[in-house]
């Protein structure tokens, strides 16, 4: 049993605020929050719940860490982070700005409702450098395990893209 006192709205608003200016360590353009790696708060016992775009994403740790320390630097040191991993990821938990701040990046993000329906990611990529709709999947594999190697046949540009999940 947890003897820590149960967070109200406003200290998980506050958390989720501090939260939102934590970035992700492997795309330093998008919050942890934007990127739909915090799901949320939970009250008592006090914690952030967290679920990693893949689940050996080699971030997680740096991700814990960097949220630890935002934690404790607002005088939150009691709130512990957890691990979620039912339901995993998706993409779909992206945020509006979050999805902008990777397509200003040079990442395509899927579109929102993706990973309901395409698996085999059949739709069109829109390449995030010249917006064209000339794409074409090079390897299912990009710069790190969540994203896959593209490239625009309009401006023969290489580009990563969230893999649908």
């Amino acid at each position: 049993m947890s003897t820590a006192a149960p967070l109200d709205a406003v200290a998980t608003e506050r958390i989720m605020a501090i939260l939102a200016g934590v970035p992700d360590p492997e795309i330093p353009v998008v919050s942890v929050v934007d990127l739909g790696i915090v799901r949320g708060v939970r009250p008592l016992p006090p914690a952030v719940l967290i679920t990693p775009t893949y689940t050996g994403c080699p971030a997680t740790l740096a991700i814990e860490m960097a949220i630890r320390s935002a934690l404790d630097a607002a005088a939150f040191g009691n709130v512990a982070i957890e691990t979620v991993l039912s339901p995993p990821w998706t993409t779909d938990w992206i945020s509006d700005k979050g999805r902008e701040q990777l397509r200003d990046y040079g990442i395509a993000p899927p579109p929102k409702g993706s990973a309901r329906h395409s698996l085999r990611e059949s739709e069109s990529v829109e390449c995030p450098r010249c917006g064209s709709a000339d794409t074409l999947e090079v390897s299912r594999f990009g710069s790190t395990p969540c994203k896959a190697l593209w490239r625009c046949r309009g401006c023969q540009e290489p580009f990563d893209r969230f893999k649908c999940h």
